[in-house]
C-alpha cells in the first residue's frame, strides 16, 4: 500500500446505507479524477484509506472502494451482483456437466438512462465485452486526462432514481455485493422489518460464512488496517444486521476502530402506526446493540426526532431538498460524512479512528451526534474570521442526528473540519492600523482563526480541528439542491444569479459528545417503556424477547445518565 495508508474498511447495510453508499463513493470518485490544475493540491486526503488497488482476469488494472455491502433481493436494479469490472464469474467458470443443460433467465431490469449515458462517454467500453475503468496506480494521483471534449452527460431526475444502484458511478469489486435473497426488497410480502430478522441472518452460516469470508479477503490484503465504518439503517431489520455485524468485527478484530453511523431516512408520517412502532424498537435496539460493540455511534437523519412523535425535517438556508426523496436526503448527509471523516483518511499527520472515539467517547459516552454548514457561507472576497463572525454560535449549525434543537446544552467534546476554503482567505486581510473587528482578525494562520472561534464557542471543551484546501464535490449525479444564489464552487453570491451549475461546496461539520444524547436517548427509552410490545407480536416472532427489551431500555437508560450533568472534563 502506497505511503503506508492506514486502510478502512467499509460496511453499507440496508437500502438506505446504499444511497448514502452511492453518494458517498461519487465523491470520492468525483475528488479522484480533479483536474491537476485544480488550486487545491492534490495528496490532502489519502485515497488507500478506502481504496484498493488491483487486476483483472484481463490484466486491467483497477481502483476499487474497500467495501462490502448487503442488501436485498430485487435492491440492485441492472446492476450485476459481480459487478460488471471482472466479467461474469459464471459464465467465464468452465462446466463440468456434459449433459443436457437448461437456463432460466431472470427478466432483466432496464438500465437507467443515466448510467447509460456515463459508461458511453467514459468510452470504457472494450471490445472484449469488458468495462475498463481509468487506471489509478495505487492512488498515487489522478488519472491522466486527454484532451478530448468529453460529451455532456444526462443530470438524472428524480423519477429516473428508483434504488441506489441507479446513480452509482463507482466501479465495485465482484466481493463486495452479498445479496439476501429471503427477504424482498419490493412488494409487502417478505420484508426485512424487525430488528430480531436481521440479527437472524448473521446467525445462519449462509450469511455469516459468506460475510466472514469477504471481510477477510479485504483485511488480510490490508498492511495497515485501522478499523471499520459501518453505514447501517437504524429503522427497519438492518439494524439487527448491523447488531450481529459489529458484534462479529468487536470479537474477532480487537483492537481496531469500529464508527458505526446509523441512518435513517426523511420524516415519517403519523398514518402508518405499525411502521412508526416498527422505526422505533429498530432504533431504540439498534442503538443499543452497536454502542456496545463500536468505538463510537452517531445517528444521522434529516429527520427532528428519534422518537414515535414526528418532528419537521431540518432545513439549511442555500439548499431546497425534498424530505421524502432518498435520493436527496443520502447526498446531504454523505456530504456530511465526507467532511467529519476526514481526520482519520488524511495523508498527512492522520488522526486513527480509535483515537478519534477515544476523544469523543471518554466516560462510556460511545453516541455522538453530527452537524454540519452546508455549504459554509462565504462570500467572495470575504475572509474566514468575518465569515465565522457572522456565523455566530452553534445555533447555526444544522444538526443532522434527530436529536432536536441543540442550544442551551453542553459539548464535552468535539471533532471539527472546515474544508473548501482557499488559502488566501483563511486569515484577515485587513491594513495595518485598523482596529480589529474580532480577537479571530488577530489570528496568524487559519488552523489558529478555527481553534479560537471553537475555543470562543465552547471554552474549556476538548476539540480537534482540521482546515482543509480541498471542497466537496457535488457534481452530477449529485442532485441540484443549491440555491441560485451560490456561485460555481459554492460561495454566497451578492449580486444576481450566476447561473453555473454548483460544481463543489465549502462545508464545515462536526462530531460532538453532547449533553442533548440525555434528553434524546432518555426520551427514546420512555417511548419504549410506554409501548406494550405484546400488541406488536411480529416484532417479537421475529426472534425478540420480553428480557431483550428490558435490557435495551437499561442500556439505553445507562447511554443516557452518561451526558447528564457536569461529569465531562475538569473545567
Amino acid at each position: 500500500m502506497a505511503g503506508g495508508a492506514r486502510e478502512v474498511l467499509t460496511l453499507q447495510l440496508g437500502h438506505f446505507a446504499g444511497f448514502v453508499g452511492a453518494h458517498w463513493w461519487n465523491q470520492q470518485d468525483a475528488a479522484l479524477c480533479a483536474p491537476t490544475d485544480a488550486k487545491e493540491p492534490p495528496g490532502e486526503l489519502c485515497p488507500d484509506v478506502l481504496y484498493r488497488a488491483g487486476r483483472t482476469p484481463h490484466g486491467q488494472e483497477t481502483y476499487t472502494p474497500r467495501l462490502i455491502l448487503m442488501d436485498l433481493k430485487g435492491s440492485l436494479s441492472s446492476l450485476k451482483q459481480e459487478g460488471g469490472l471482472y466479467g461474469d464469474r459464471q459464465l467465464d467458470a468452465a462446466i463440468a456437466w456434459q449433459g443436457n443443460l437448461t437456463t432460466h433467465k431472470e427478466e432483466l431490469y432496464p438500465q437507467n438512462p443515466y448510467l447509460q449515458d456515463l459508461l458511453s462517454a467514459e468510452g470504457v467500453l472494450s471490445s472484449d465485452g469488458i468495462w475498463r475503468v481509468k487506471s489509478i496506480p495505487n492512488g498515487k494521483g489522478p488519472p491522466p486526462l486527454t484532451a478530448a471534449i468529453a460529451p455532456k452527460l444526462l443530470i438524472p431526475t428524480e423519477s429516473s432514481i428508483r434504488v441506489w444502484s441507479d446513480f452509482l458511478r463507482v466501479h465495485l469489486h465482484p466481493r463486495s455485493i452479498c445479496m439476501i435473497q429471503k427477504y424482498n426488497h419490493d412488494g409487502e410480502a417478505g420484508r426485512l422489518e424487525a430488528f430480531g430478522q436481521g440479527e437472524s441472518i448473521l446467525k445462519e452460516p449462509r450469511y455469516l460464512e459468506e460475510l466472514e469470508d469477504r471481510l477477510h479477503f479485504y483485511v488480510e490484503e490490508c498492511d495497515y488496517l485501522q478499523g471499520f465504518q459501518i453505514l447501517c439503517d437504524l429503522h427497519d431489520g438492518f439494524s439487527g444486521v448491523g447488531a450481529k455485524a459489529t458484534e462479529l468485527l468487536q470479537d474477532e478484530y480487537s483492537g481496531r476502530g469500529i464508527i458505526t453511523w446509523g441512518l435513517l431516512p426523511g420524516p415519517y408520517s403519523l398514518g402508518e402506526p405499525q411502521k412508526n412502532i416498527y422505526r422505533l424498537l429498530n432504533t431504540a435496539f439498534g442503538l443499543a446493540h452497536m454502542s456496545a460493540h463500536s468505538s463510537l455511534v452517531c445517528p444521522l437523519s434529516l429527520g427532528g426526532s428519534l422518537g414515535l412523535r414526528p418532528e419537521p425535517p431540518v432545513t439549511f438556508p442555500h439548499l431546497h431538498y425534498d424530505a421524502t426523496l432518498p435520493f436527496h436526503c443520502a447526498a446531504i448527509l454523505a456530504t456530511a460524512l465526507d467532511t467529519v471523516t476526514v481526520p482519520y483518511r488524511l495523508r498527512s499527520s492522520p488522526v486513527s479512528m480509535v483515537h478519534l472515539a477515544d476523544m469523543l467517547n471518554f466516560s462510556g459516552k460511545k453516541v455522538v451526534i453530527a452537524a454540519a454548514t452546508v455549504p459554509f457561507p462565504l462570500v467572495p472576497g470575504q475572509s474566514l474570521p468575518d465569515a465565522l463572525v457572522q456565523l455566530g454560535g452553534a445555533t447555526a449549525w444544522t444538526p443532522l442526528s434527530a436529536c432536536g434543537d441543540p442550544s442551551g446544552t453542553r459539548c464535552f467534546a468535539q471533532s471539527v473540519v472546515l474544508r473548501g476554503l482557499d488559502r488566501a482567505c483563511h486569515t484577515s486581510q485587513l491594513a495595518p492600523g485598523t482596529p480589529l473587528p474580532s480577537p479571530l482578525h488577530a489570528c496568524s494562520t487559519g488552523e489558529d482563526v478555527l481553534a479560537q472561534y471553537l475555543q470562543q464557542q465552547q471554552p474549556r471543551v476538548r476539540s480537534s480541528a482540521h482546515l482543509l484546501l480541498a471542497p466537496c464535490k457535488v457534481a452530477p449525479p449529485y442532485p441540484c439542491l443549491f440555491s441560485p444564489s451560490l456561485s460555481r464552487h459554492g460561495l454566497v453570491l451578492d449580486g444576481p444569479p450566476s447561473g453555473a451549475a454548483v460544481e463543489s461546496i465549502p462545508v464545515l461539520g462536526a462530531l460532538c459528545s453532547s449533553s442533548t444524547l440525555s434528553r434524546t436517548l432518555g426520551d427514546l427509552a420512555r417511548d419504549l417503556s410506554k409501548l406494550d410490545v405484546r400488541r406488536w407480536a411480529s416484532f417479537m416472532d421475529a426472534g425478540v424477547e420480553q428480557g431483550d427489551v428490558e435490557e435495551a431500555l437499561q442500556e439505553l437508560g445507562s447511554l443516557a445518565q452518561c451526558y447528564q450533568g457536569g461529569d465531562g472534563l475538569v473545567d
